[in-house]
Formats: structure tokens, C-alpha cells, sequence
């Protein structure tokens, strides 16, 4: 048993050992989670903008090659939407195909 003359000492290296615990334990990981967010987050920016000029440049080339003239320009727009869209639904199947593989071998 510590004798009462021990004591403040013993409470004084408990505070430093919890405060290197903790930094060890919290801060370290938190910084390392905080790269990777932003390392995570720069690429899908850059994703994403690199899929708007893809879609831009898919959509003025869907409406190159219809015939001239405003509505066949509008249908241009419709049908680059549409294949945006059907894009996005393959991209969404396929992460919930990957995501019931992963879970059923849980």
C-alpha cells in the first residue's frame, strides 16, 4: 500500500500516463482518419468533376450527331440525360451487389 506521502506523486504520474494514453490512443488515429478524409474527399472531387466534362462533352457529342435544328438539339439534352441517368443506376447496382457480397460473408 502507497504510503500518504506517495500520494500526490502517484496521482501526478496517473494525470501523466492518461494524458499520453489518451494522445496516443485518440489524437494519433484521429489525425491519421483526418488524411485519409481529406485525401478521400480531394478524389472524389476529382472524380466528379472529371465525370461533369465527360458528360458535357458525351452530350455535345450525342447532339453532333442528330440532324440541325432546336429540337433535335433538345432531344440531345434529353437523350444525354437519360444516359447520365442509366449510368448512375449501373453504378448503384454495382455498389449494392458489392455491398450484399461483402455482408453475406459476415
Amino acid at each position: 500500500m502507497a504510503k500518504p506521502s506517495e500520494l500526490p506523486e502517484l496521482v501526478g504520474e496517473f494525470v501523466d500516463l492518461s494524458k499520453e494514453y489518451l494522445r496516443q490512443e485518440t489524437l494519433e488515429p484521429a489525425k491519421e482518419l483526418g488524411r485519409y478524409a481529406g485525401f478521400s474527399i480531394g478524389a472524389g472531387l476529382a472524380f466528379a468533376l472529371g465525370m461533369l466534362f465527360l458528360s458535357i462533352a458525351g452530350m455535345r457529342w450525342i447532339i453532333e450527331l442528330l440532324p440541325e435544328g432546336p429540337n433535335w438539339s433538345a432531344l440531345g439534352y434529353v437523350l444525354a440525360a437519360l444516359a447520365l441517368a442509366l449510368i448512375a443506376a449501373i453504378i448503384v447496382a454495382g455498389v449494392n451487389r458489392t455491398g450484399e457480397r461483402q455482408s453475406d460473408g459476415d
